[in-house]
């Protein structure tokens, strides 16, 4: 194995990916490999930080033995997570923004079923475009049961009607954001990462959508089903409504010192 080039501390960053990692041990070498192939060739200089989010499987050390071959790897551990759990993705997510050094934030899963092959096209879309996130659409590439496929047009209804949010795929993990509105992103209330692209769009940003590779779980094993993402999932949808019926400026200038 080469070992890929590592931005130095002052070489600017294009692009950081953030992927949250809760018992993901039989994914970590794979996902490093699929991050390696997609983006050490493309010309996009990168950084990738891996939130370890309360492991309790050998997860911290299959990320260590690659971290000595990846300079670009970097590795965080949630702190205060819940005995045998993590504190959730959203919460990953805050914390792996805050860390990165890219001005684009490529957000993904660790199960592998989100492709980093994707990456390059959505990071070109996204300057073509002038976006501010672009967000990944598995809806063609899914091969879902009659009940998970309903429950979802369930789901993108209540969207709709409640938020006026039309994004197709806002379960897919896998979007590029810019950092400035990443920032801005509530997403230290649990299961706010559902929320991103239509938080994005209440901040003024400008979402495009685009179609995107879905592989199956191959390893470990699934922390969503249709049944726990259904009520939690409906709670949430109203408390962003209310969220966003509160939200305020938060923009502040300084007072010319001569009128």
């Amino acid at each position: 194995m080469t070992n890929s080039p590592a931005p130095s501390p002052t070489q600017p960053v294009a692009l950081s990916l953030i992927a949250p990692a809760h018992n993901e041990q039989d994914n970590i070498e794979g996902l490093v490999s699929d991050v390696r192939e997609a983006l050490t060739d493309s010309g996009i200089a990168f950084e990738f930080i891996v939130v370890d989010d309360g492991s309790t499987d050998a997860t911290a050390q299959r990320l260590r033995e690659q971290m000595a071959d990846h300079p670009w790897l970097v590795v965080h551990q949630m702190c205060d997570t819940p005995p045998g759990k993590g504190n959730g993705q959203s919460a990953a997510f805050y914390a792996g923004i805050r860390l990165a050094r890219g001005e684009m934030i490529a957000l993904l899963d660790a199960d592998r079923q989100n492709d980093p092959a994707d990456l390059p096209a959505m990071h070109k879309l996204m300057c073509a475009e002038s976006a501010d996130l672009v967000q990944g659409d598995r809806s063609a590439n899914r091969r879902d049961t009659v009940v998970r496929r309903f429950s979802s047009w369930v789901g993108r209804t209540f969207r709709r009607v409640l938020l006026g949010d039309t994004v197709r795929d806002t379960g897919c993990s896998l979007r590029i954001i810019r950092k400035s509105y990443a920032l801005r992103l509530p997403l230290q209330y649990k299961g706010m990462h559902r929320f991103i692209p239509y938080y994005t769009g209440v901040l003024g940003g400008k979402v495009v959508e685009t179609p995107v590779n879905h592989r199956p779980r191959t390893a470990g094993e699934a922390k969503y089903g249709v049944w726990n993402r259904a009520l939690p999932g409906l709670i949430d949808l109203i408390a962003a409504r209310w969220m966003r019926s509160r939200l305020r400026p938060t923009e502040a200038r300084a007072l010319d010192r001569e009128s």
